[in-house]
């Protein structure tokens, strides 16, 4: 079964390409390459965040079947330090997100075990909070985990995002109808929390981040990325460079462009400049306290569902022969 499994997502990976060859190029205009993971033990990059407090730093962690391990990368893509999560798991680590603790200033770093390929396997996922280290040093740092399931059922999820504003955290799932699940106000470790929709993502979302500020949010999907208001309403459609399997996605500091990675050995991260509807100077209100009131009033408000694109069309029918095939072979494997 294995084989098969490994055989049939090939399949779709090519109906993939396919898709992708046949759809208009990606704009180069105002993206670049940052930089390029030199360390070999990078090689599923699955999360990325920009350092709250070190500047120049960025953290990446490998997807699954790896130990619980993130790496502290500078400007020129070397690993300045490796940090090991005390007592957690690794099942399937998708995203990671940054923020600061409001009452220190600390950096906070999140962790998500949230992958599910089979949306269902696992009777919770966990987030880990790791408060982040004020030196680059190699070291094994303690870590809060937080138990989540979903209040609609299991699910494959590979974003999550915090709200700098209220300090909320969010999770979007990965799926054809994708959603947005908030969490709790206050996270409790001795019992599950449990994750309600609020709103709508696009197909099959691999990545989201919440900007520096909090008046907007991204979510990144395998060939697009998409700005949002808190509320959910869209701002801007934001197009990525090609990459192997785009994974992740994050704001930089100043909130004016995005970054973007890939899986792979040696994989690229990508600065994509935002388009002047999304910039921080042409959103609503930059005083905290408007912010605070905005993001109050809007962020529990379902988000509408956003109509398909061409190419979320051809995503779509390379799904359906992708399912076909799963159907079909596992029909002939099981007469």
């Amino acid at each position: 079964m294995g084989d098969l499994l490994q055989r049939t997502t090939a399949g779709v990976v090519a109906v993939f390409a396919v898709c992708l060859a046949a759809s208009p190029a990606f704009a180069e205009e105002g993206e670049k390459k940052l930089f390029t993971f030199k360390d070999p033990r990078i090689t599923e990059s699955s999360g990325l965040a920009v350092s709250p407090t070190l500047e120049g730093v960025f953290y990446t962690h490998n997807d699954s079947s790896a130990a619980p391990t993130f790496y502290a990368v500078g400007t020129d893509g070397r690993t300045r330090a490796t940090f090991r999560v005390q007592g957690a798991q690794a099942r399937d680590w998708e995203a990671m997100a940054a923020s600061k603790d409001p009452a220190t200033g600390r950096g906070v770093l999140w962790f998500a075990d949230i992958g599910d390929n089979l949306n269902g396997a696992w009777p919770d996922v966990s987030v880990y909070k790791v408060m982040e280290p004020s030196s680059l040093r190699n070291a094994t740092l303690p870590a809060v985990r937080y138990r989540f399931r979903y209040a609609d059922g299991a699910r494959n999820a590979e974003g999550i995002m915090v709200n700098p504003v209220t300090g909320r955290l969010f999770v979007v799932s990965k799926e054809f109808s994708g959603s947005v699940y908030q969490a709790p106000k206050k996270l409790r470790t001795d019992r599950v929390n449990v994750l309600r929709k609020v709103g709508a993502a696009p197909i099959m979302a691999t990545d989201a981040a919440y900007a520096p500020d909090g008046t907007s949010y991204v979510i990144r999907t395998y060939f697009s990325a998409t700005v949002y208001r808190p509320s959910g309403e869209s701002i801007a459609k934001v197009s990525m460079p090609e990459l192997k399997q785009a994974e992740s996605i994050a704001y930089t500091s100043d909130g004016k462009s995005l970054l973007t990675g890939s899986e792979g050995v040696r994989s690229p991260v990508y600065q994509v400049a935002l388009p002047a509807a999304a910039l921080p100077s042409t959103r609503p209100s930059s005083s905290p306290s408007a912010r605070s009131k905005a993001v109050a009033s809007s962020s529990a408000r379902p988000a509408p569902a956003e109509g398909l694109s061409p190419r979320d069309v051809l995503i779509w029918l390379a799904a359906a022969v992708g399912a076909t095939g799963v159907i079909a072979l596992v029909a002939r494997r099981t007469r």
